[in-house]
């Protein structure tokens, strides 16, 4: 099977489309013939890690993670696809099935299959998207749910979401409106109209405001780039007011994010954004573009 294989960390030429060897199925595995997955930044930030960075993450990883002392060789943590064989103790899911979900810290879908434990986080693909946009919904999506279950976000709030253009921010705007808070997205000026799309109430245009200075408070604060500390949010944060952050929160995938997400992305309560498709063929030129930090929403890469 084709696959992006990492032949040297660093620059995105160090990306290779190579035959490796087709998986495999355990019997408590499926095997998904991948359609879409995606490049995000963690990808471009696994793929620059050098070796002394990798010497330092390693040992973290595997605590947390259980992650073995090896590198990655195949990126992308999001995918969808068609199951194409499953396992002797497999009951979930049959051969057929169109599923999208992701691939925990293994990565690995940046390739034509990838077999993966039954109980991973999975789901069926909404019918109502593509395979390009089923491909962009897991991690932005249950990354921007799960912190905004965490800070805890209700109807009387008034949320400002902070880099309201990007993958997770353009979930974390339809979900906090979703849950019935005020929304206010904060974004550059040539992404104003895609973050209006998005069914915000207000927006604010970073490069022409200074955000500490407006005239405002608010009850919660979502960074969702790591850009904005908590010390700055605290002038336009109320007394009592949370301020969040993609960069300061580690964020914990469950099968019942991704599940709540299927059901609204099927009923069109929340729809992925694409900035840039790609073929497999040209994953460099998607990570050079993800890399540039201006992406709107996501980056695909079609695989089938």
């Amino acid at each position: 099977m084709k696959a992006a294989v990492i032949i040297k960390h660093g620059k995105p030429e160090g990306i290779e489309i190579q035959e490796v060897e087709k998986p495999s199925v355990k019997k408590d595995e499926i095997l998904v013939k991948i359609i879409a997955s995606t490049v995000t930044a963690g990808d471009v930030a696994l793929r620059k890690q050098s070796f002394m960075q990798f010497l330092m993450f390693w040992p973290l990883a595997r605590l947390l993670f259980g992650v073995k002392n090896q590198r990655k060789k195949i990126l992308g943590h999001e995918y969808s696809g068609i199951v194409e064989t499953i396992g002797d103790n497999v009951t979930k899911f049959k051969v057929g099935d169109v599923v999208f979900g992701t691939t925990g810290f293994k990565g690995g879908a940046q390739a034509e299959y990838i077999t993966l434990p039954e109980n991973s986080i999975i789901s069926f693909k909404p019918e109502n998207i593509s395979f390009e946009e089923a491909a962009a919904v897991p991690i932005g999506a249950i990354c921007a749910l799960h912190l905004l279950k965490k800070i805890d976000i209700h109807p009387v709030d008034e949320a400002m979401i902070y880099g309201a253009s990007g993958s997770i921010g353009t979930y974390a705007v339809q979900l906090a409106k979703y849950f019935g808070a005020k929304v206010t997205g904060v974004c550059s000026t040539q992404n104003i109209e895609l973050v209006k799309s998005l069914g915000v109430d207000e927006v604010i245009d970073y490069k022409k405001e200074k955000i500490k200075a407006i005239d405002k408070k608010y009850s919660v604060i979502f960074d969702t780039v790591g850009k904005f500390p908590k010390a700055v949010a605290k002038k336009i944060l109320l007394k009592y007011g949370r301020h969040i952050s993609t960069h300061s929160s580690p964020v914990k995938e469950e099968q019942e994010y991704l599940d709540l997400i299927q059901k609204l992305t099927s009923a069109g309560t929340i729809k992925p954004v694409i900035d840039k498709t790609y073929p497999l063929e040209n994953i460099m030129e998607a990570h050079s573009y993800v890399e540039t930090g201006r992406k709107k929403g996501n980056v695909i890469i079609k695989i089938a």
